[in-house]
């Protein structure tokens, strides 16, 4: 029977993008394909779960919103999972780096690239803003959102707020999505 390596099993409020405040289950995937410095995502923990017990895990929860994130969720993710969280009346998202292609019956995608990657399209395309970064422009996505990498500094998390907020002035098609999660302090 195939499992799949889960990091974590939560409920909470989807603190990012388009969603931001809505009742979600997240499934926490262990791994990832990149290595990005700015990462939260511990992956060395994890525990072997089978798609039954994965809808188990988010059945116990009221939200019928399920977030596959990671780590990098693609990596493992796949038609026979999210069919199972359809059966089970779920409305799937997964957020990703888009390296990898996706299951097709996804409902929808939070493209996060940190590299050139295969999805060019996507639901919603949120960029973690540094200066100096460069926006892709072969992406297409309904909605494009900013969102000031948190560096750990306050100080410093001011003025890339400050730069992010300056550059959608001048560019906007993009929206700012902060972190509430860590604003509000919840997972």
């Amino acid at each position: 029977m195939k499992t799949y390596r889960v990091n974590d099993i939560f409920y909470s409020l989807q603190g990012e993008g388009y969603h931001t405040g809505r009742a979600a289950a997240f499934v926490r995937f262990s791994g990832c394909n990149l290595r990005c410095p700015f990462c939260d995502t511990d992956f060395s923990a994890f525990r072997k779960m089978t798609a039954a017990e994965i809808v188990e895990a988010v059945s116990r929860f009221a939200a019928r919103f399920v977030v596959l994130t990671g780590g990098e969720p693609s990596l493992q993710a796949d038609d026979e999972l999210i069919d199972a969280l359809h059966q089970a009346a779920f409305t799937v998202a997964m957020e990703t780096n888009g390296t990898l292609p996706l299951p097709q019956n996804v409902d929808w995608i939070t493209l996060s690239p940190k590299s050139h990657g295969v999805v060019k399209r996507c639901n919603e395309l949120k960029m973690v803003f540094l200066p100096g970064m460069v926006i892709p422009s072969d992406i297409l996505a309904d909605h494009y959102f900013l969102q000031p990498c948190d560096t750990g500094d306050p100080e410093e998390n001011r003025r890339l707020v400050m730069d992010c907020v300056e550059y959608i002035k001048s560019h906007p098609k993009w929206r700012l999505s902060l972190q509430t999660h860590k604003l509000a302090g919840f997972k």
